[in-house]
């Protein structure tokens, strides 16, 4: 006869942990702000002392945080940021064979960029076969404003917000981190000047606006010329299950090659942007 089951050691207490996380990720908390703790002990059925404790161990992990002013709970940063990075991780795994069409269809470089606060970041890059190609821009964050793949990442934001957002992050400097050579690094030519384009299409915050509406006619962004001289690329929006943009895919190259066919390469991109959302549950829920 097979022994019984050994209980797991605070089963009990993680649940009732997450039955906390639960209901503060529930409509109502989210519509409220937030919840007390009268109110989270009585939707869970505890004693409030006890909800209370709990509350404030999670607090000191960030997975929750209170509200000085209210004293209300919210989901807490630690949480998100956990969430980001699975996220993230998954974007960048799914993400390669379809980065992959991409470089097959342009013989092009290709970038998976994400947003991070005031810069676009490149999680992931596949190379194209030329000698002098694209940028290789992992792990470097440029001013979002400046590039096709940042445009694209607020598009799907209401005008106050990126008002908001140019207002604080207008003047940013073009590249905060380590610029990655121009060409394959046996090449030997010297790395790539940052933000030294001549062909400015954003100047201030109205013609942002235009090129946003612009973005979401076409489903993609392109510039030529903006942030370096010589360089042309495009960048269409990745989407997750709720509709949200979460990614964006990126084609870079010399204008030279690339500059004829800027607009066939953006309509391609947004395709495969499209099929790598669709991998990611995207499709209903975007109207």
């Amino acid at each position: 006869m097979d022994a019984a089951p050994t209980p797991r050691r605070n089963s009990a207490g993680l649940r009732r942990d997450l039955e906390l996380l639960e209901v503060l990720g529930s409509p109502e908390a989210e519509e409220s702000s937030g919840l007390g703790v009268v109110r989270l002990a009585e939707l869970v059925g505890r004693d409030k002392g006890q909800v209370s404790r709990t509350l404030a161990t999670l607090a000191d992990a960030g997975l929750v945080a209170r509200d000085p002013a209210t004293l209300t709970y919210r989901l807490g940063y630690q949480l998100y940021a956990l969430a980001a990075r699975t996220l993230e991780s998954r974007l960048v795994r799914e993400a390669v064979p379809f980065l992959r069409r991409v470089v097959s269809a342009t013989h092009e470089t290709a970038h998976l960029c994400v947003l991070r606060g005031d810069s676009v970041l490149t999680l992931s890059s596949q190379l194209s076969e030329h000698a002098f190609r694209g940028i290789a821009w992992e792990g470097v964050s440029v001013a979002a404003w400046m590039t096709s793949a940042g445009r694209v990442l607020i598009s799907d934001w209401n005008d106050a917000d990126i008002r908001g957002w140019y207002d604080r992050h207008g003047n940013d400097r073009a590249v905060t981190g380590p610029v990655a050579p121009v060409v394959a690094p046996s090449a030997g030519l010297p790395p790539a000047p940052a933000a030294q384009g001549g062909n400015p299409l954003i100047t201030d915050f109205e013609s942002l606006l235009a090129e946003i509406g612009r973005i979401r006619r076409r489903g993609f962004a392109s510039v030529d010329e903006e942030f370096e001289m010589g360089v042309v690329g495009v960048s269409a929006p990745v989407f997750d299950f709720r509709g949200n943009i979460v990614a964006a895919i990126n084609v870079s190259a010399p204008k030279a090659r690339l500059g004829r066919h800027l607009d066939a390469a953006g309509r391609l991109v947004s395709e495969i942007a499209e099929q790598l959302s669709a991998e990611l549950g995207a499709g209903s829920t975007r109207g």
